[in-house]
């Protein structure tokens, strides 16, 4: 089953989940966050803050995974997960982006989800270094689907091209042969 890289707003995208690199209030922000919040609607923040909170502020922390309806959205559902800030790669930056991805296929799979979007999560405003998180990213995606065989259809959305880029070029490292470059958006 190829994993398709395609540079889009993830926001419009036709699948039955779409990934949201959220903060751990859920309650939105910038980049893909604020995005998808604005283009799923008032009710997503509303079913965000139904969350409880774990401690002051954190509905969802890092490496974890919470899911809701998409709302206003073309997908059916948003699954949001909270990257790690890099710091350097000291401070289990790795373990924690790649949690965030076993977390979303974790809900995808319990949700009987077919279709799911990833961004290139922690690459904004988290400053993860482009190169290494793309190749957490492939790396976790191609292990998950081996497990299980699904969902059906994985694509990694990238906003801009350098990010559809770095998606490209991880996957030559990693010799994935399976990978379908999407042109579209």
């Amino acid at each position: 089953m190829p994993i398709e890289i395609l540079q889009a707003d993830i926001t419009g995208l036709d699948v039955d989940a779409i990934v949201n690199a959220a903060h751990e209030s859920l309650l939105g922000g910038g980049g893909v966050d604020g995005a998808i919040h604005r283009a799923a609607g008032p009710r997503l923040l509303e079913s965000c803050r139904a969350f409880p909170q774990i401690r002051p502020g954190v509905r969802c922390p890092t490496g974890e995974a919470r899911i809701t309806p998409g709302f206003d959205l073309r997908a059916r559902h948003v699954i949001h997960t909270v990257g790690p800030v890099w710091r350097g790669g000291d401070a289990g930056e790795p373990e924690l982006l790649a949690a965030c991805y076993r977390n979303a296929f974790g809900l995808a799979r319990e949700h009987a989800i077919a279709g799911i979007a990833f961004p290139a999560i922690s690459c904004g405003v988290f400053g993860y270094p482009r190169d290494a998180a793309a190749a957490i990213a492939l790396s976790v995606i191609r292990e998950e689907i081996a497990l299980t065989r699904s969902p059906k259809r994985v694509l990694l959305c990238a906003f801009d091209a350098a990010m559809a880029r770095e998606f490209r070029d991880a996957a030559k490292r990693l010799h994935l042969p399976d990978i379908v470059d999407a042109a579209h958006g």
